[in-house]
């Protein structure tokens, strides 16, 4: 398969990406919001949990892994690329190494883990990784981000990319302006934009071939402090507005993060996004806890039940897929809880 072939086959009509990439620590963190403690046993028990669902089939076209999971097996003696690729899902691989204090602008971050990366890659494709995800994060404030901080990520961004080709795998490019801070829905706009233009100016400099990316962007929202509240046709007007305006067309594949969203909230806006989606992008979903959360807390309460497991994840599953293609609605949630 060509690089746009993968990135199609990953956001394809009514599927999306379940973001199950989160670090030891964050994983941490999530297993002790459920009282359950974070052992590599554990952290296995649950992915492969979702791993071996019916809407691995239906609804998801990637999943993005950590190193840890990636070389860990299933239950069933295969290794975990192996479990995925059974339900014709593709494997994925988080290839950088965190945000780092930015030097020069102690405030902000910058993204590492480009040393030895190329080294790094060609191990994780003869592991079954076929797609790889990269994230730059961005704070708003009155004085941020800088303009140190937008090139620098758009830099390593696009020379992480670069490196991902030459290793025949699709770059996911994930520049993350965060929900955080009192902003209003314009200033998010604003700072995405710049983000978004430097991001695509470096991608053309190092020479990648936009056609096998798929972009993992935030959705134009206010901050979560602002007073002003956005209903979801704004979130989706501006955001598409956004995008038209600064996402190259030759780009295959958007698949938004859902950042402070609930699950509701990133199933809802992603809907009305594509009710008004009039370019030739693929729009989907590149969910972690709005995908995950209500399955985790589920699974939680009885590791043993999988039946039970798999039917909260594929429901939010079909939910997301549904919003993919622009077939979501409320009532389908309320009678499907019922």
């Amino acid at each position: 398969m060509t690089l746009e072939e993968i990135a199609k086959k990953i956001v394809a009509k009514g599927k999306g990406i379940l973001a199950a990439d989160e670090s030891t620590g964050t994983m941490e963190k999530r297993l002790k919001s459920v009282n359950v403690n974070s052992t590599p046993e554990n952290r296995l028990n649950f992915r492969e949990t979702l791993f071996s669902s019916e809407a691995m089939k239906n609804n998801i076209g990637g999943v993005i892994l950590f190193e840890e999971t990636l070389k860990q097996k299933s239950s069933k003696g295969i290794s975990i690329p192996e479990l995925i690729m059974e339900s014709n899902s593709i494997p994925g691989i988080k290839v950088d190494k965190g945000a780092k204090t930015l030097a020069g602008s102690p405030d902000e971050k910058i993204t590492e883990g480009l040393d030895g990366l190329r080294e790094r890659l060609n191990e994780y494709y003869k592991l079954g990784a076929r797609f790889t995800k990269w994230r730059a994060v961005y704070t708003i404030s009155n004085k941020y981000p800088s303009a140190q901080a937008i090139k620098s990520n758009a830099h390593a961004l696009a020379r992480y990319a670069a490196l991902a080709q030459e290793a025949k795998m699709v770059p996911i490019v994930e520049p993350e302006v965060l929900m955080e801070g009192d902003h209003d829905i314009n200033k998010c706009y604003e700072i995405t934009t710049n983000v978004l233009n430097e991001c695509y100016n470096e991608l053309e400099t190092h020479r990648v071939s936009l056609k096998g990316t798929i972009l993992k962007p935030n959705m134009i929202l206010p901050g979560s402090g602002c007073k002003e509240k956005s209903n979801s046709q704004e979130i989706a007007k501006k955001t598409m507005e956004c995008l038209k305006k600064n996402v190259p067309s030759n780009v295959t594949g958007i698949a938004f993060l859902s950042g402070g969203q609930s699950e509701k909230e990133a199933t809802k806006n992603l809907n009305e996004i594509n009710k008004i989606n009039d370019t030739k992008f693929l729009i989907s979903f590149s969910y972690g806890r709005a995908l995950q959360q209500s399955a985790l807390k589920v699974w939680s309460k009885n590791m043993n039940d999988t039946k039970l497991v798999h039917s909260v994840f594929n429901h939010r599953a079909q939910m997301n897929g549904l919003s993919s293609k622009a077939e979501w609605s409320e009532n389908l949630e309320k009678e499907f809880a019922a």
